[in-house]
Formats: C-alpha cells, sequence, structure tokens
C-alpha cells in the first residue's frame, strides 16, 4: 500500500528568500533545490512568477492579488446594481397599474 506524502507547504518569506538567492545572490536552483530538498522546477516557477507579479507574487491561501481582489469587488457592484434594477422595475410596474 503505498503511503501518501503530504504536500510541502512553504511561506511567502521563504519562496522569496530563495527568489533573491537566484537573482540576487546568482545562487543556481539545482543546488538551492538540493540544499532545501525542493523540485528545481519549482524554484524556477517561483522565480517566474516573482518576475512577472513582483511584491505581490505568492499571496497565499484565501489572499487575492490587486487585480483579482478588484475583479471581486466590481462582481459584487455588479450584482447590486442588477438586484436594484431589478426592484426598479418592479416598483414601476406596481405603480404603473396602480396609477390609473
Amino acid at each position: 500500500m503505498n503511503k501518501k506524502e503530504s504536500r510541502k507547504v512553504f511561506t511567502k518569506e521563504f519562496k522569496e528568500e530563495i527568489v533573491f538567492l537566484v537573482t540576487d545572490k546568482g545562487r543556481k536552483p539545482s543546488e538551492l533545490a538540493r540544499e532545501f530538498s525542493i523540485n528545481r522546477n519549482t524554484i524556477d516557477r517561483w522565480v517566474r512568477e516573482f518576475k512577472a507579479a513582483g511584491e505581490e507574487a505568492f499571496p497565499g491561501n484565501g489572499n487575492l492579488g490587486a487585480a483579482e481582489a478588484e475583479i471581486r469587488r466590481l462582481k459584487q457592484e455588479l450584482a447590486s446594481a442588477r438586484e436594484d434594477r431589478e426592484i426598479l422595475k418592479k416598483a414601476l410596474a406596481f405603480f404603473s397599474k396602480h396609477s390609473k
């Protein structure tokens, strides 16, 4: 029977430190992978994510980046506006029926 291995979870600070060692200190990802028992592809992905998102990289579970937070806010605002519009439609129909 195979024992299922638990997935390693790394903090944002740890990921940023690894990225710093690769980008600023010139350490090789393969060297760090052996040293910290991390897959080299994972380190490469962290470096790509950091280069693409900068300080907003690695938001963590439940924490949204600025763009995702803005999209969520706008979707909530749109849903509220649609609800308001439906209420106004019903009110208009009600008052137009009773004003005659």
